[in-house]
């Protein structure tokens, strides 16, 4: 089985960026610019392009190549990829060269080196793929990407003779004026055959006008030998870099419009793609519609058959199928199938809600489990608390978990079938028996026992319960407050 290995620049200090951030690890939806150069490479073997080599080529992990913020860079990807040091910044050529002994020390050697940069978040693995493949079957010795543009700008043109065969690449402070408009560009995606690249890459001249070494100047090189030079063309688009926050958050643009794109032909409808943000991690059931101004980010997970927003930001969170969440926030929350949220409330990190939860206006939830089919009426809020199923927490409900004098939060327990009337304010830690009823307006700071009504400040007992009288009540209650 043959391998090849790709090697990401990623080594360039980003000046115009005015950040203490390495320029890669600017987000772009959700993820570092270089997550998502690295994601495209590693799925080069997925794409359909690649077929042609899917039974003799495999991949080795990517090689970054990172400079003075490499500790950053190092801690933000780990293990998923190996480093190369370039200490003195020196040109792409010089870039690569210093990746040799990383690619030298791969088992077993590959036989190709895919190069690219990791400021260019727009890169698809279908491209990386389809210069892959014609580098192989064209047993070329080098294979660029290139594209045709009307507004070549600082792009290397491309040099070809009469027969169309490429003579060089030629940057533009060295182009003529002839030479400045011809169309067709260096989009600075390359493979190499690995020996000739390790021979010829410290025989690279100076660049007289910046002192650097070019990874272009080897395209002419290449061409004095006599050997093959292969192109593939594609979109300029997807190889365009990032430098500054302008071109960073052109870039932003493109790469939201293709995620919401790619969900609405997976079957999910989005109302207005202008006025919604999906980050790229995130997943959506068919048939989920999203309303306007509705932000979802991070790794979040949505079922099937939702209505999310409008004006909802859900960050991190795990939401099942049928679910309602409308002019509301989720923080890293999870919601099971059949909850309903909203309008105007907010489920903080570690909100568990069970299948057919219902959370009115106005609601908070944090750190708490709440149980199957339980009634959330509005302007509550719930903290530390494990809430049974078939509970009703009436309009109002607070439970008090932080203690200001010891600073702790303490932790509440309803159990099923409970009923907190409107008002209600638990000081926990407190468990509130199963089928229990507390009056309007009660403190209730110790706990109450199964099917007792506890009324008053503090909560006292009034009465024990018959229980098959209290669930009746209970649920008439309930029933009459979702009429209201």
């Amino acid at each position: 089985m043959k391998t090849y290995a790709t090697v990401v620049l990623a080594a360039g200090k980003g000046t115009r960026m005015r950040s203490a951030i390495p320029k890669v690890l600017h987000p772009l939806a959700g993820l570092p610019m270089l997550g998502h150069v690295l994601n495209a490479v590693e799925a080069i073997p997925l794409t359909s392009a690649f077929t042609p080599l899917a039974a003799t080529f495999t991949a080795h992990r990517p090689i970054v190549v990172v400079g003075c913020e490499a500790a950053q860079v190092q801690a933000a990807f780990g293990e998923r990829c190996y480093y190369a040091l370039q200490a003195e910044q020196l040109g792409t050529g010089h870039a690569v060269l210093a990746a040799r002994e990383t690619v030298e020390a791969l088992t077993p050697p590959p036989e190709t080196v895919l190069v690219c940069y990791g400021d260019t978040p727009l890169i698809s693995a279908e491209m990386l793929a389809r210069v892959l493949v014609q580098h192989v079957e064209s047993q070329a010795t080098v294979t660029f990407l290139t594209a045709i543009t009307e507004q070549p700008s600082d792009f290397g043109r491309v040099i070809r003779d009469s027969s169309g065969a490429v003579v060089e690449i030629i940057e533009v402070k060295r182009a003529t004026e002839e030479q400045k408009r011809i169309k067709e560009v260096n989009s600075g995606v390359y493979c190499f055959e690995r020996r000739w690249l390790w021979e010829t890459l410290p025989r690279l001249a100076r660049n007289p006008f910046s002192g650097e070494y070019y990874l272009t100047d080897l395209v002419a090189i290449v061409r004095s030998q006599g050997r093959t030079v292969a192109t593939v063309t594609g979109a300029l688009e997807e190889t365009v870099g990032v430098n500054d926050r302008v071109q960073l958050a052109a870039a932003e643009q493109i790469l939201r419009r293709r995620i919401l794109e790619r969900h609405m032909y997976a079957g999910v409808t989005i109302v207005d793609p202008a006025a919604t943000y999906i980050d790229a991690e995130v997943s959506i059931g068919p048939d989920t519609v999203i309303l306007p101004g509705t932000m979802i980010t991070g790794r979040t997970q949505i079922g099937s058959g939702c209505r999310i927003g409008p004006g909802t930001t859900i960050e991190s969170s795990i939401i099942g199928n049928r679910c309602i969440i409308r002019n509301s926030a989720l923080e890293e929350a999870i919601l099971e199938d059949d909850v309903r949220i909203g309008p105007f409330s907010h489920c903080r990190p570690g909100a568990h809600l069970a299948r057919g939860v219902r959370m009115g206006n106005f609601g908070e939830v944090k750190n708490s489990y709440i149980g199957a089919e339980t009634d959330m009426h509005h302007f509550s809020y719930i903290g530390d608390a494990t809430v049974g199923a078939h509970v009703n927490i009436g309009a109002g409900t607070v439970t008090s978990n932080y203690n200001g004098i010891t600073r702790q939060k303490y932790r509440t327990v309803i159990e099923d079938g409970a009923f907190i009337g409107c008002d209600t304010i638990i000081v926990p830690p407190v468990t509130i028996g199963e089928g229990a009823m507390t009056g309007a307006n009660a403190v209730v700071n110790r706990d109450v026992p199964p099917h007792a009504l506890v009324v008053g400040v503090p909560a006292r007992l009034l009465r024990m319960l018959d229980p098959a009288a209290a669930a009746e009540q209970a649920s008439s209650e309930a029933e009459g407050g979702k009429k209201e």
